[in-house]
């Protein structure tokens, strides 16, 4: 029997824990924070092993497809089987897309067969929007009818809020960051004294060209100084940026870290000086809050939603994009700059506390929910 007094979410996403992302992380955090709603998702297998079904946090979660890439492009079509299924036995009051991709295109067919339930569409897009529009191709209309059916846009920086607008959407739209769970990335708010003899860079990303990592590695060839570039993730372009550090001759420089379980991260901050991503393109970024909740001065580009919380020389520094030199140069001011590191390390830990607590941000969003 279905106990209709607890209303029920059905939440589409591409992919989800064990494979992290942001987006991944984000739903995570804030379902577990939400009480009073119950949560499916439905979303594709991608890698073999995976179970069909299993509670992740206060997620039921229903995979579809055979544990293969290819299962993402099926995912509108399994998961709107298995939406249908799912909803004659637990009559969800609305649905939740996690990006307008394919959890965005599994939303807009469920939508049309079942026009009285509300659509929440969560934007959390990192990609750069002429990529973003180059892969949907011919599929430009109806990628555009994800943005107009939608009845209610979370959008989790100011850039991606005029993206939905200038994409057609009509339903109110909400900026809606993500955020950091602060009992897990903190500090004490002690300045820690640098290690000149083993200075440690550090960046957090998936490996791919949109994230900059090529350039913070290119960026080693102009630091005058003992140090080590730690990078902490994986990607499509890891044996590429590998290759690239061995021929700039700086192989015992650049550490390849690879994917770090998500809360053990807080120690590889900790140990760190400053934190780069020097992206070509960006969502919001929330490694970059993570950071700066550990009490790292940042140093980011001027690009998609990293401007939301860089404030060049208060809450950290921006430097150009694709540009090696000017990365060195921020690197060394941080590094050199005891005043302006101090004060890059408190605003930043100030913004994060204020602005970017996991638990403000689960409270907006059950209000959107309720909202709903």
């Amino acid at each position: 029997m279905v106990n209709n007094q607890v209303p029920k979410v059905l939440i589409f996403s591409t992919a989800y824990l064990p494979l992290v992302g942001g987006a991944e992380v984000a739903v995570k955090e804030i379902t577990d924070r939400i009480k009073g709603f119950e949560f499916d998702m439905i979303t594709a297998k991608i890698k073999s092993g995976l179970a069909d079904q299993e509670k992740i946090g206060n997620i039921n979660v229903y995979r579809v497809g055979f544990g293969f890439n290819l299962d993402k492009y099926l995912l509108p079509f399994l998961g709107l089987k298995k939406a249908r299924s799912l909803n004659k036995k637990r009559n969800y009051k609305l649905t939740w897309s996690i990006m307008a991709s394919f959890g965005g295109f599994l939303g807009l067919r469920f939508k049309k067969k079942f026009l009285d339930k509300p659509w929440l569409l969560t934007l959390q897009e990192g990609d750069p929007l002429e990529e973003i529009k180059k892969k949907v191709g011919i599929f430009g209309f109806w990628f555009k009818q994800i943005f107009k059916r939608a009845d209610y846009i979370q959008a989790i920086s100011r850039f991606l809020y005029d993206w939905a607008k200038d994409m057609g959407a009509k339903c109110p739209i909400e900026v809606v960051s993500n955020g950091v769970d602060l009992n897990v990335f903190r500090s004490d708010f002690k300045v820690r004294p640098l290690q000149r003899s083993d200075l440690k860079i550090l960046t957090v990303s998936r490996l791919v060209k949109k994230n900059g990592v090529a350039d913070l590695i290119k960026a080693g060839q102009y630091l005058d100084f003992p140090f080590k570039i730690v990078i902490i993730g994986s990607g499509s372009d890891e044996e590429k940026l590998k290759k690239l550090a061995k021929d700039k001759g700086l192989k015992d420089k650049v550490v390849f870290e690879g994917e770090i379980n998500h809360r053990d991260l807080a120690k590889y901050y900790s140990s760190a000086d400053v934190f780069v991503r020097a992206s070509l393109s960006e969502g919001l970024g929330i490694s970059f809050l993570e950071a700066m909740a550990t009490g790292l001065p940042i140093i980011g580009t001027p690009v998609g939603g990293i401007p939301d919380f860089l404030e060049d020389r208060k809450t950290g520094l921006f430097c150009q994009v694709n540009n090696p030199q000017d990365i060195a140069e921020k690197i060394k001011e941080i590094l050199e700059n005891d005043e302006l590191r101090k004060t890059l390390i408190h605003n930043g830990l100030n913004l994060v506390r204020e602005k970017y607590s996991w638990n403000s941000v689960a409270q907006k969003m059950e209000r959107i929910l309720k909202k709903l």
